[in-house]
């Protein structure tokens, strides 16, 4: 993965960067000026920030910059092999494929996609950025590390800017679910505070069994225990996905490999139940695409992409199923604000 800050330049095209209160570094630690009431301020990157990589079906190069964007922005992507085509926002509604990853489309173009956006999503929502501007060269974001770390790593480089507008937080109000098939569920709870996820799996794979894992999020443990567990495969998926044209820009340091009870990787796996651990990183992302960060309890049983997405829609389709109160207060903001969660 090749790197460059581009300090002090220019935004992607799309959106102007909006003026900061506060710079700090993404190390865990809130720098003094970020401690207290602006905590509840929204935030966006201090510089723009390029890499390459290769993306995961295609198997082809594609270029990614990550550029700062005004307050209410939100998270934004951009097709930049496309002349003048618009930024769209990475909303629950604008999800338009869940099948072998979360895919976000222009609602005013369906030819403009962008495909694999959960694990940029998760990072985004972990390290607090609110406003962002992502523009690919390409249908789909480089797969990288085939987790979150990586896009942490960019988001740490470039540096997090508050800028001098609240920050809203979707409040769960009452328990929402949605099933699939064999028992797969996925659900919203109320909670006191932040975003709190837990998850079990089930595979017939002996490498995988049974795996459970849960986490309250922040920052911190996402980087310690979540952002480095890679996308899981099993062999004979990849053969088929290869066989179709897919699968291209796969390989053992990007997911792990299962065949029956054994994992082809080396090394490997990074750390015990990484593969409930990246089942939850997946989820932190798909959440992400409600347009604002959470205070909910998520529980999600066999749930993928797929699940994810039905659960964002079964929410915002009764606005009595939650609110936005701005962190810090239990001040919700007024039923007329609340039609709508885009940005």
């Amino acid at each position: 993965m090749q790197v460059t800050p581009t300090h002090g330049g220019s935004t992607a095209k799309g959106v102007e960067a909006g003026q900061p209160e506060t710079v700090s570094a993404l190390d865990g630690t809130p720098s003094r000026p970020e401690r207290g009431s602006s905590k509840n301020l929204q935030t966006t990157l201090a510089n723009p920030i390029h890499c390459q990589g290769i993306a995961l079906h295609s198997g082809v190069t594609v270029d990614l910059v990550l550029s700062p964007a005004p307050a209410d922005t939100g998270v934004r992507f951009q097709r930049s092999d496309i002349e003048g085509s618009p930024s769209f926002p990475a909303l629950y509604d604008h999800i338009v494929d869940t099948r072998l990853s979360t895919v976000v489309g222009c609602p005013t173009d369906p030819s403009l996609r962008v495909a694999t956006i959960e694990h940029l999503m998760a990072a985004l929502n972990a390290c607090e950025i609110d406003n962002i501007l992502v523009a690919v060269s390409g249908p789909e974001l480089p797969v990288l590390d085939g987790a979150s770390d990586a896009f942490a790593f960019l988001i740490r480089c470039a540096g997090r800017k508050t800028l001098d507008k609240p920050r809203q937080v979707i409040e769960i109000l009452r328990n929402v679910r949605v099933e699939g098939e064999n028992g797969a569920f996925a659900e919203l709870r109320p909670a006191q505070r932040g975003l709190s996820l837990a998850i079990s799996l089930s595979f017939p794979a002996q490498a995988i069994g049974n795996q459970r894992y849960a986490i309250q999020l922040d920052e911190r443990r996402f980087m310690e225990e979540l952002a480095f567990c890679r996308t899981f495969v099993n062999r004979k998926d990849i053969e088929y996905l290869q066989s179709i044209g897919l699968a291209r820009g796969g390989s053992l340091d990007t997911a792990v490999v299962v065949d029956g009870e054994n994992i082809l990787n080396p090394a490997g796996l990074k750390i015990e139940r990484e593969f409930a651990r990246h089942k939850l990183l997946d989820a932190i992302g798909d959440l992400y695409c409600a347009g604002h960060r959470m205070q909910a309890g998520f529980i999600g049983h066999k749930s993928g992409h797929a699940l994810n997405n039905r659960l964002l829609r079964a929410v915002f389709s009764d606005a009595a199923n939650w609110r936005f109160v701005p962190t810090g207060s239990s001040r919700a903001v007024p039923k007329a604000l609340r039609a709508r969660v885009a940005a």
